[in-house]
């Protein structure tokens, strides 16, 4: 118990200089902490089950006999374990000892949680204290500066951003390629649909819809971003999503598709509750980001590396020389192919 205290103590404090280095990060400590919260409302997914199933076979064998002595020995048992669970600090309400493993339901997880929550709120409340200290002082800290951001607030100025991640999702796809590209993942996400329809095929048709609307109405484009040529989303911008006025509409099945087997990689590592949070802190940072800038994407793009747990080696060298490939080009062309600018002096650089 001391050294889940000292960890949480030192999370809140590496969370503080995190916020203090970039305003932002507030969104991932605040999903830092939730993810502990999940983590201590569902951490016993295993003697839940087991719960059910000891009761279950007090039930059978309450039923399979007749004798007195048998049921009343079950009934003992049943109310020993029960009182057990009664005195454990942590245990959860009646209602809640339910299957939470990673095939249980979104509400189900979502009413456990809520469930757990009420009945440790005062434990959770001080267990958290260091989060909630620096997210009270982050509030504090907007109230005195006016924003989150410090310096030219008119450049970067909240925009309903949707579009953007659109962009995130089909950079870090590609960035995965060798998992989310491959043949395998494709017929295991096919599959899963066909499985699972005809709810699946609602929610790629629903997904397309948000998608073709946020980039109709929501695809915003910064002047830093076509005034600067020295970056990857320049070209990107000019030569793809920009090239013709359709291109961003047949972009749209990709964008869904890598969000789809995004999900689905977390998904088997992680739960519903998990992958949900994971998504909402990801729009709450990019969306209202109006500027297409790779480092924005850096941090969800290492959770999403992190929580896939990639076993494949192949996968992993592929990757590496990809990673590698990438940078040698970008040195490459930064060190040997400088140009100028005709109205500002000096040499320029392409870099990123």
């Amino acid at each position: 118990m001391f050294e889940k205290e000292l960890l949480v103590k030192c999370s809140g404090k590496l969370g503080a200089l995190a916020v203090v280095i970039r305003q932002t990060n507030i969104v991932w400590m605040l999903f830092v902490a939730c993810t502990g919260v999940i983590n201590i409302t569902l951490v016993r997914p295993r003697d839940n089950v087991e719960v059910n199933d000891t009761n279950t076979a007090i039930r059978k064998s309450n039923r399979s006999t007749s004798n007195d002595d048998v049921t009343s020995g079950s009934n003992l048992r049943q109310r020993k374990f029960s009182n057990s669970l009664g005195t454990d600090k942590h245990s959860m309400p009646s209602a809640s000892l339910v299957s939470t493993n990673h095939s249980s339901g979104l509400l189900d997880e979502v009413k456990v949680i809520f469930l757990a929550l009420w009945h440790m709120k005062w434990e959770l409340l001080v267990s958290f204290s260091p989060f909630l200290m620096v997210f009270v002082a982050f509030l504090a800290f907007i109230r005195w500066n006016g924003s989150v951001v410090l310096g030219a607030k008119e450049a970067h100025t909240v925009s309903p951003h949707f579009a953007q991640i659109m962009y995130f999702g089909l950079v870090s796809a590609l960035a995965v390629a060798p998992l989310h590209c491959s043949k395998g993942q494709v017929v295991d996400l096919f599959r899963s649909f066909w499985k699972r329809r005809p709810i699946s095929f609602f929610q790629v048709f629903v997904a397309v819809i948000a998608g073709v609307f946020s980039v109709h109405f929501f695809s915003l484009v910064h002047p830093y971003l076509i005034a600067d040529n020295r970056h990857y989303p320049f070209y990107l911008w000019r030569k793809v999503i920009n090239a013709h006025w359709s291109m961003k509409y047949l972009l749209v099945p990709l964008y869904v598709y890598s969000w789809f087997s995004i999900f689905s990689t977390l998904g088997k590592v992680q739960r519903k509750i998990w992958v949900l949070a994971f998504f909402l802190a990801t729009a709450a940072v990019l969306v209202p980001a109006p500027l297409i800038e790779f480092r924005y994407y850096t941090i969800p793009f290492y959770f999403i590396i992190l929580h896939s747990h990639i076993n494949d080696y192949q996968s992993w060298l592929l990757m590496g020389l990809l990673y590698l490939a990438i940078n040698v080009f970008t040195m490459m062309i930064f060190l040997f192919r400088p140009f100028h600018w005709d109205h500002e002096p000096g040499i320029q650089r392409f870099i990123w």
